[in-house]
């Protein structure tokens, strides 16, 4: 299953850096807007002690983790939705990913020039998401005046859709993402035809700066405005040091843990992020385990079985039975899938069973 997050934001505020931290791919990082001209894509995986443990248990030769792809997208400046910078070809790159991933710098640094000559991530969000909902509501405008046209001529979908962007068309131009206007699930479904940038998950990352003047770490004004913008629109975020992560890039697990420490650092802001954006785009893990490989296979929370066998092989949907499930953590008290089977903790499932993550599954097709 294919997941891209779109990584987004100012000119500046640390995109790049953070991609690189991501997936230890080099890409341009230079201290001057645009310096990311075309999208650089990395496949990441999704962190998951779980895999480890398993492949213990099995003697896997092999472990296979849940990937997500990260998409590095040009700065994003004002005016982007009417062309300005290079705002076509970030509109339409960000159109391709399902989330926004977009990044706002919350440390001051006189030697990293901020596009707007300031620290402030309120409005650094508030130009982006501008440009963005302005985009939208120039596509819900040019649907609404074709859909009409249907509507006269006795269409009752189009009439239900009609009446959907009749609505949110002032909700976008009163500055309001459409993720948070509400549809029906007929409405919904119409819309998604639609790829509105603003109906994308979001996940805010404020990028921070180690020994530097982080808002965050001082409790600044600035950081309580944006804590409060996070808590009143329901809106996600994670904090991250991509310059520190940028430069652990490379290390070993261990290495890294004992800088982290040296730094003050409580964990890693990189793997938080990956998670975010896994719960967020509504994903759960399931695995598969052997002498062979121990795999996490990635599928939308609430699939059924027939749905998760889809993840291996489309066929397995079509000729699925049923299928063998243990829970992780009864085959780690049980030690091994024989043992797990005596105590009874393996049980078959048929096809209306809905997927947990963390379930261990065998399937009989």
């Amino acid at each position: 299953m294919s997941l891209s997050v779109g990584i987004v934001g100012l000119p500046n505020v640390g995109k790049s850096t953070l991609f690189t931290a991501l997936t230890k791919n080099e890409v341009l990082i230079a201290n001057y807007p645009f310096a990311t001209i075309d999208p650089s894509v990395g496949v990441v995986a999704v962190p998951d002690h779980r895999l480890s443990t398993l492949a213990a248990i099995s003697g896997s030769k092999e472990i296979i983790p849940a990937v997500v792809e990260f998409v590095d997208i040009a700065g994003l400046v004002k005016g982007a939705s009417a062309g300005e910078g290079l705002g076509n070809k970030f509109l339409a790159n960000i159109r391709e990913t399902n989330m926004i991933a977009e990044v706002v710098r919350i440390f001051e640094d006189e030697d990293v020039h901020h596009v707007a000559g300031g620290i402030d991530p309120l409005a650094d969000i508030e130009v982006i998401n501008l440009e963005l909902i302005l985009a939208d509501a120039e596509t819900v405008a040019k649907r609404k005046a074709n859909v009409e046209r249907e509507v006269k001529r006795g269409d009752k979908e189009a009439a239900i859709e009609f009446d959907a962007l009749t609505r949110l068309l002032p909700h976008l131009e009163g500055g309001q993402l459409a993720n948070r206007f509400t549809f029906t699930e007929k409405e919904e479904a119409l819309m998604k035809g639609l790829h509105l940038l603003t109906m994308k998950p979001f996940l805010y990352i404020c990028n921070k700066k180690h020994g530097g003047f982080n808002l965050d770490e001082q409790n600044d004004e600035r950081w309580q405005e944006l804590l409060h913008f996070f808590e009143t629109t329901g809106s996600h975020y994670v904090v991250v040091d991509a310059g520190m992560e940028h430069e652990l890039r490379d290390l070993g697990d261990d290495e890294k843990l004992e800088f982290r420490r040296e730094y003050g650092a409580q964990g890693s802001g990189i793997e938080e992020l990956i998670r975010a954006c896994y719960r967020l785009l509504g994903l759960i893990s399931y695995f598969t385990t052997g002498e062979k490989e121990t795999r996490a296979w990635t599928v939308p929370f609430g699939s059924t079985g027939p749905k998760a066998a889809a993840a291996i092989h489309t066929d397995f949907e079509k000729k699925y039975i049923r299928a063998q499930v243990v829970t992780f953590k009864d085959l780690v008290e049980a030690g091994s899938m024989a043992k797990a089977r005596d105590l009874g903790k393996l049980r078959t499932e048929g096809k209306d069973y809905v997927v947990v993550d963390g379930d261990v599954i065998e399937f009989m097709v």
